[in-house]
């Protein structure tokens, strides 16, 4: 299991309004139900991002407020949700930041789309923060690299999605500071392991093109999306 999510210190809220948010960023990730291409491959037959077993989305607290009283499609993640947890609760829920909880789900069968947390509409990407903390686009969470198809489909996603995407988080980071710090020791972790690995990192540029970035110089290099890397089940 792989917390979404990164530790921080500083926290300022600014209020969100969570029915716009949601409205803003709606758009299809792809052209198929990725969802399908995926659950074959989980023994559960869940898509891996919808199974609680394999991630625990975080929400931001202001998100849990208003999905409370309009559906009982979440609940606060007590840990004990799968059989054989092995996570420990209390160090999961401390490597996440403090405006944020982590919550579980009835699960792909009961989904209420109109509903989907922010953690749901982004998975399997987060913003890359470059180190001088310039958003540079949209980075993927590489613990679910042999998991998720997407990953091993990054030049099907929408340019509807990532325009969304990029649209919502700039608004996020101009008025919260804290938010974009996460994401900026979320970027910096994935440089530093993918430095160990001695591998680029697949980069969804705001300007449309797809890049590999050295984790160590940050220099970037355009590709083709299908020179890409694919993984796990997906590579042929």
């Amino acid at each position: 299991m792989y917390n979404l999510s990164v530790a921080m210190t500083t926290i300022h809220l600014p209020e969100l309004k969570i029915d716009a948010l949601y409205r803003r960023f709606d758009a299809p990730m792809v052209d198929c139900d990725c969802g399908l291409m995926c659950a074959p491959h989980n023994p559960s037959g869940k898509p891996f991002c919808c199974d609680i077993c394999h991630a625990v989305p975080a929400a931001y607290q202001q998100e849990w407020d208003y999905l409370q009283p309009r559906t009982n499609l979440w609940h606060v993640w007590r840990g004990d949700e799968c059989p054989g947890e092995k996570e420990n609760p209390e160090e999961l829920r401390g490597e996440t930041p403090q405006h944020m909880l982590l919550l579980a789900c009835l699960g792909p069968a009961h989904c209420q789309r109109q509903f989907r947390a922010v953690g749901c509409r982004q998975f399997p990407f987060f913003p890359y923060i470059a180190s001088d903390y310039r958003f540079l686009g949209l980075a993927y969470e590489w613990a679910f690299e042999d998991t998720c198809w997407v990953i091993s489909n990054l030049g099907r996603v929408s340019a509807e999605y990532r325009a969304e995407f990029l649209g919502v988080y700039e608004d996020l980071f101009a008025r919260w500071q804290a938010d974009l710090d996460s994401y900026y020791l979320q970027s910096e972790q994935m440089r530093i392991q993918f430095s160990a690995m001695n591998r680029r990192i697949p980069l969804l540029h705001r300007n449309g093109g797809f890049y590999l970035v050295s984790p160590n110089s940050e220099r970037m290099r355009r590709v083709a999306p299908e020179r890409l890397p694919r993984f796990g089940p997906y590579t042929t």
